[in-house]
């Protein structure tokens, strides 16, 4: 049965990647961004239904859950990533910059998976499955993006004993380095890269397809009994016991 999946910042990188596993499944996919141009795009180019929203606006969450219909299976909390490119807010930062560098991450990267999962949560039918995605940051950056992240590891765990009554799984994905997508907005050097990919055990940087498999392996039938977890992806660049 072909089921109804929403992806938050699915216009783009890793995002559009996950997206288009789901259609390529079958799936009925909507996809959110703030880019209305890009979202368009990209849902011309997967065949999913594009509709704007930022994640982070609580006017726009709502209208965007109302547009989505009664029923929804699947939701991928994509948006986010480290604001901190943009709104810096380093050691040499006055205390006013500091605080709003850290709510600009905590907006991007928790409060926007918080809001829309409450927005859509009473839509999920018995057997469906919300992914939030973290970040191997969230396990050592002194930073607000970690920060953000391992708060956003806390507050699904958390999610999963609600809604596990419910039929409903919560877990997160935890990415190291992915090649191919924005995150860095250029400032990554080739040193840098070579030494996250020198961290990991494989030898190799990360795909937008391996975290768009691990998504959907996460809502599949084979993956009912996993939820309150953190799936780490990073070819060992961070391991667990």
């Amino acid at each position: 049965m072909s089921r109804i999946v929403l992806v938050t910042g699915g216009g783009n990188g890793l995002g559009k990647a996950v997206a288009a596993r789901f259609r390529a499944g079958g799936d009925t996919v909507i996809i959110t961004g703030r880019n209305a141009g890009q979202l368009a795009s990209t849902a011309a180019e997967i065949a999913a239904r594009p509709i704007t929203c930022d994640a982070t606006d609580p006017q726009q969450v709502t209208r965007m859950a109302e547009e989505l219909g009664t029923d929804l299976d699947v939701v991928v909390n994509m948006a986010g990533g480290n604001t901190d490119f943009t709104h810096p807010g380093g050691p040499r930062a006055d205390l006013r910059q500091v605080m709003m560098a850290w709510r600009a991450n905590l907006d991007a990267n928790l409060l926007s998976a918080v809001l829309t999962t409450t927005a859509v949560l009473g839509k999920l039918r018995a057997g469906g499955s919300i992914i939030n995605v973290g970040s191997i940051g969230a396990e050592y950056a002194s930073t607000s993006y970690g920060a953000a992240k391992a708060a956003l590891a806390a507050w699904t765990a958390g999610l999963s004993a609600e809604i596990g009554p419910k039929g409903l799984t919560a877990n997160v994905i935890a990415p190291g380095y992915i090649a191919g997508t924005g995150f860095f907005h250029g400032t990554l050097t080739e040193q840098r890269r070579a030494a996250l990919i020198d961290a990991t055990h494989n030898k190799r940087a990360g795909q937008p397809s391996d975290i768009a498999e691990t998504a959907h392996f996460l809502a599949s039938g084979g993956a009912r009994h996993i939820t309150g977890q953190t799936l780490n992806v990073n070819g060992g660049a961070h391991t667990t016991r």
